[in-house]
């Protein structure tokens, strides 16, 4: 449910790694060394911040602090900072929230505007949104777009409805993506994979099996986090069949 998605946003983020990897040396070597030492170095700092968590907090605090289910409670790393530190602890610790944010933001400027910018070039979006300024060859009009559209969901609703819409929509398409891996093997058995599937196919498999439970279950227990999230899916569906129309006819709109 919304627990639950709460505690895959942490960890989201794993996933941008690929989008860029047109632009890593040697990917099919680089990118997945990458994502596991990513992982494994988030894994162990989130560790090790909660057995400090717990070390500094009864269990209850740390149960009743800022989640879905206690909206206005401090955040468990507010509440030891200041167990440790005092008040000066508390504003340290709001303090590196918002540096972390501001590296978070980074980060995802540099990839998610590379979505629209490869469907542009691939006759799925406005041509011109595929194009990069002449002077920095940095997608300019992909990262317009995608910062237009942030801001909407941002004055839209909270922090947390938002990371839940996303997560319940970003798990059906990682879900179908391990779905491909199957249906690329049989349709293309000897094309060229610089990506190997590691303990093929049971680790996509239950990967695939993962994300299904998960999508099952939060439009069983988030029934409204779930609608919205596949309303946001649906919005892009107009435009979806519209584009691959114009690139059937051999015809991509420019704006």
């Amino acid at each position: 449910g919304a627990a639950m998605l709460a505690a895959l946003w942490a960890y989201n983020g794993w996933n941008n790694m690929p989008l860029v990897a047109g632009e890593v040396r040697d990917p099919g070597r680089n990118v997945p060394r990458a994502l596991i030492m990513g992982m494994l170095v988030v894994l162990a700092g989130y560790g090790l911040a909660n057995l400090a968590y717990l070390y500094a907090l009864p269990f209850n605090e740390v149960v009743t602090s800022n989640s879905t289910a206690y909206r206005e409670a401090p955040p468990v790393a507010t509440k030891a900072a200041q167990t440790f530190l005092g008040t000066f602890g508390a504003k340290f610790v709001t303090a590196t929230f918002l540096l972390s944010t501001m590296g978070a933001l980074q980060g995802v400027i540099l990839v998610k505007a590379r979505i629209p910018f490869a469907m542009a070039r691939d006759g799925l979006f406005f041509s011109t949104i595929g194009t990069v300024s002449k002077r920095t060859s940095v997608p300019v009009r992909a990262i317009g777009i995608e910062a237009a559209w942030a801001s909407v969901l941002a004055a839209t609703g909270s922090f947390d409805q938002l990371t839940d819409f996303v997560i319940f929509a970003a798990w059906i398409f990682y879900g179908l993506t391990a779905v491909s891996v199957f249906r690329l093997r049989h349709k293309m058995p000897y094309a060229p994979r610089p990506y190997r599937t590691l303990g093929y196919p049971v680790v996509p498999l239950i990967f695939v099996l993962v994300a299904l439970w998960l999508v099952i279950n939060t439009l069983q227990t988030s029934p409204v986090e779930s609608v919205m999230g596949l309303l946001l899916i649906l919005l892009g569906l107009p435009l979806y069949y519209y584009f691959q129309r114009k690139q059937e006819a051999g015809k991509v709109l420019t704006i």
